[in-house]
């Protein structure tokens, strides 16, 4: 066995913890689940291998050759790839210091805070690599069987990524302590992850709008005037893409380059280490108390002073940013569209409806977990003189409060073009929104509001059912606001999972 002090003992902690979180995330918790598991993982694997041998086929039919075409479109995907794992590094790294409660027992140890470091460290950029990977395996196994064994260098090229974006997320977040305080670092950081995880894939859509009209990135990455601008085959800057493409002189340069990054941002970063988990952990454990002694109770009815609870609890919540801010960045494309055709033809309309009404469903899924299941003080609102009905819907109305703040904006927008469409999107906005609501009601667990990441254990069914809704009410707000009569098609699909997801729910005792 190895020695408790290791490097080999503190690698075989944050897998076994890795791998435990995984497979109860993936299992709910339940054991004898692992072949099932194991059954549908296989048959994903299976259909996201077709899914890309598909895509593989149209843009390799005629081969892939180092030309500046294939270079701009393995470069734009890999910086897709890239964004998304620094994004998910930055959120690991800053959760590494706050949310893991076995800091204070390892740190008073006499183990190294240093080794400790560098092995979490280099555990956050192993999940950073697989996650992306599980992306990216099928589009790299598929063009290796198509176009030769040498793409197979691209995962060598994706694991560089993710040392290059793990070594930039450390900087950041230790930069942020160092400037602003570990208060806000959090803060901070949890902006910066969510801009950083949309911001590409937003950019790309705002030159698609601005010059092609549409929402697609592919009409950017196969733009003649992008590829006739772009560098000279030989430049430096392709360096990841033909490391991809089987360069090895290539993929040895940039593993040198970012793993010799990472390794020295953890040398340098590592011995302050243990002053800012401590740093960290007092601010986790800060009460909110309030300092403001000049203003009393206000007197308001009981369903009042329970939406203002819960808006508050909203408020304070340390994750909500994270989890929330990137699903509402993915609402500018649409708003850019809308101000860029904004009263030339009401047919983009239909677009921005369509996502719309889905990313509002997906908001409210996750405010109505936070505000229905994430209750802390669940025993003491229950024992409250108020009836459990005025509970709910106060619960309820704060969630849709918050949606129609969100979507107001684009619906009086659409006002001014087509009444009639703006009074679509309003309908498919709330039937959107007050399904997922319902699907948390019918589903709801009492759990702590830290589990939020989680939520999707406590109910496979739950969570399929808020995207197949929210899917399904987003087809038929299109449909209805192109004036067409199968609209009707989605809304009977919409209305036949909410009435499946009502008899499949829990009952209560």
């Amino acid at each position: 066995m190895a020695h408790p002090t290791s490097h080999t003992w503190f690698a075989r902690h944050e897998l076994g913890l890795f791998w435990r979180d995984w497979l109860s995330m993936m299992t709910a918790g339940k054991r004898g689940k692992e072949l099932l598991l194991a059954s549908v993982l296989a048959a994903m694997a299976l259909g996201a291998h077709w899914i890309a041998s598909a895509i593989i086929g149209v843009w390799a039919a005629d081969g892939v050759a180092m030309t500046k075409a294939n270079l701009v479109m393995l470069s734009g995907g890999g910086i897709l790839f890239f964004t998304l794992m620094l994004s998910q590094a930055m959120e690991s790294v800053t959760r590494a210091y706050y949310a893991r409660s076995d800091l204070d027992l390892i740190l008073s140890s006499p183990a190294s805070s240093r080794r400790l470091f560098a092995i979490r460290t280099g555990a956050i950029g192993v999940s950073t690599l697989m996650l992306s990977g599980l992306i990216a395996g099928p589009f790299i196994n598929m063009l290796a069987v198509r176009e030769g064994w040498h793409w197979l260098a691209a995962y060598g090229v994706m694991a560089c990524l993710a040392a290059f974006a793990t070594a930039l997320a450390v900087l950041g977040v230790i930069t942020l302590f160092r400037t602003v305080g570990p208060k806000r670092a959090r803060l901070i950081s949890q902006i910066i992850a969510a801009v950083v995880g949309a911001g590409f894939i937003i950019g790309i859509q705002a030159v698609a709008i601005i010059y092609y009209g549409s929402l697609s990135r592919l009409d950017v990455l196969q733009s003649p005037e992008l590829i006739a601008n772009a560098p000279d085959v030989s430049s430096w800057l392709w360096l990841p893409a033909r490391a991809a493409m089987g360069d090895g002189a290539a993929l040895v340069g940039l593993a040198i380059a970012c793993f010799g990054l990472l390794g020295f941002v953890i040398s340098l970063s590592s011995s302050s280490f243990g002053h800012h988990a401590v740093s960290a952990a007092g601010v986790s454990e800060t009460k909110h108390l309030e300092t403001r002694r000049g203003e009393g109770f206000r007197s308001m009815n009981p369903r009042k002073a329970l939406r203002h609870k819960e808006w508050v609890l909203l408020k304070r919540d340390p994750w909500l940013i994270s989890q929330t801010l990137m699903q509402i960045l993915y609402l500018l494309p649409p708003a850019m569209m809308l101000w860029v055709y904004y009263g030339e033809n009401s047919g983009f309309l239909v677009i921005i409806i369509t996502v719309l009404v889905m990313a509002s469903g997906q908001l409210a899924g996750g405010l109505a977990w936070l505000a229905i299941s994430g209750e802390d003080a669940h025993d003491l609102v229950t024992t409250a003189p108020v009836s459990e009905r005025a509970l709910v819907w106060a619960k309820v109305e704060a969630v849709m409060s918050i949606i129609a703040v969100v979507v107001s904006p684009f619906i009086l927008a659409m006002a001014f073009v087509s009444v009639r469409t703006a009074v679509v999107a309003a309908v498919g906005v709330f039937l959107s929104a007050a399904s997922a609501t319902a699907i948390q009601l019918w589903f709801r667990v009492q759990a702590k509001r830290t589990l939020f990441r989680r939520r999707q254990i406590s109910s496979r069914t739950a969570t399929l059912g808020e995207a197949f809704a929210s899917i399904m009410w987003a087809g038929t707000a299109g449909l209805a606001a192109g004036g067409s009569w199968l609209a009707v098609m989605p809304a009977f699909l919409a209305l036949c999972i909410m009435l499946a997801m009502k008899v499949v729910a829990p009952k209560e005792v």
